[in-house]
């Protein structure tokens, strides 16, 4: 079960801030051969073990979550956990923004047949602009990227896990 890179739904959440801002945005997805709500991708993505790690960091950091803000907001519930707020949901789509408001977390599921498609992507947004109006993103932003894309589908793939 290894998560694929896929370009973004044209419709999604996703993808219209994407195109709105000017965003750098990726998506990867894993195929279940089961149902599953966004409900329970949302949960089980916010309280794999891996994770859990990334809240420890996080409330170190004055920014605390639990389990119960996990299934809270999962079931829309809630509109927060640590640094994460709603920003828009559908019934098969939650789109949440950190609290910079430079990076994105996009969840969706499709269902079909009895099996299921999770899809989990990210968006950052470019704090700055060239001279054309183009995006530009720093060094950092360049040097995390690998990182960012193997964590991606770690998580992906920690949540599909956890839901069997």
């Amino acid at each position: 079960m290894t998560p694929a890179a896929i370009p973004l739904p044209p419709h999604s959440l996703l993808a219209q801030l994407a195109e709105q801002r000017g965003a750098f945005a990726d998506a990867y997805t894993l195929h279940l051969p089961r149902a599953v709500t966004l409900a329970e991708f949302v949960e089980a993505f916010y309280t794999t073990r891996l994770f859990k790690v990334e809240r420890v960091l996080l409330a170190l950091l004055g920014k605390p979550s639990s389990d119960a803000m996990a299934r809270a907001l999962a079931r829309g519930e809630g509109e927060r956990l640590a640094v994460w707020t709603v920003e828009a949901r559908r019934p098969d789509e939650l789109l949440m923004h950190e609290d910079s408001g430079a990076t994105r977390s996009w969840f969706k599921v499709e269902a079909g047949g009895g099996a299921t498609t999770l899809w989990f992507g990210s968006a950052v947004v470019p704090r700055r602009r060239g001279p054309g109006g183009e995006a530009r993103f720093s060094a950092v932003f360049h040097a995390l990227l690998g990182f960012h894309r193997w964590y991606s589908r770690a998580l992906l793939k920690a949540a599909a896990r956890k839901l069997g």
